[in-house]
């Protein structure tokens, strides 16, 4: 379940950014028909820290970015807002890089030569606010049967990202200081 349209299919924003709060218990079944509610036995009243989201990271597909449609795109908008009300650090993984740009299918090396990826970088900041350097194009693993290391670098350096901002984000959570003898 994603972020497909509301018409029964996709999670509701609300659950998202409840989710990004720490209010979602580990393996609740969303329902698209109704967000999570205080009353609901997967809600957590008060989240820990572990609880919460430390990076929000979205994933767009470069070669379909242009059929997304505006919905999807506002309700991507409105959970990165809300993390960043939050503080939450977020970063977008460009995928099907391969499938966009010939050049990159040819040769994945090419992809931070390629001026159309680079398109790809900006036209999708603009659309949900990342700024371009918090874009990290990849090339997905679909038709390889071996491991190819200039895929993996690229898979990798954003991993490294996620864990970056992650680590940053817990870095700077105010710790809560509970007197001696509570």
């Amino acid at each position: 379940m994603g972020l497909e349209e509301s018409s029964g299919k996709g999670v509701h924003k609300d659950d998202i950014i409840n989710a990004l709060k720490g209010h979602v218990k580990e393996g609740h079944k969303f329902n698209p028909m109704s967000p999570l509610s205080e009353e609901d036995p997967g809600y957590i009243k008060i989240p820990s820290s572990e609880d919460r989201v430390h990076c929000l990271v979205s994933v767009m597909p470069a070669d379909k970015m242009a059929f997304l449609r505006e919905s999807i795109i506002q309700k991507m908008r409105d959970i990165r807002l809300a993390a960043t009300d939050m503080g939450i650090p977020q970063m977008v993984i460009l995928t099907r890089v391969d499938e966009a740009c010939p050049s990159v299918r040819k040769d994945v090396k090419n992809i931070y030569l390629s001026k159309y990826i680079k398109e790809k970088m900006e036209q999708c900041s603009a659309k949900l606010g990342v700024p371009v350097n918090c874009i990290l194009p990849v090339k997905n693993y679909h038709e390889e049967i071996d491991l190819n290391e200039d895929m993996d670098v690229l898979l990798l350096r954003a991993l490294r990202q996620m864990v970056d901002f992650a680590d940053d984000f817990i870095k700077n959570i105010p710790l809560k200081i509970t007197p001696k003898g509570n």
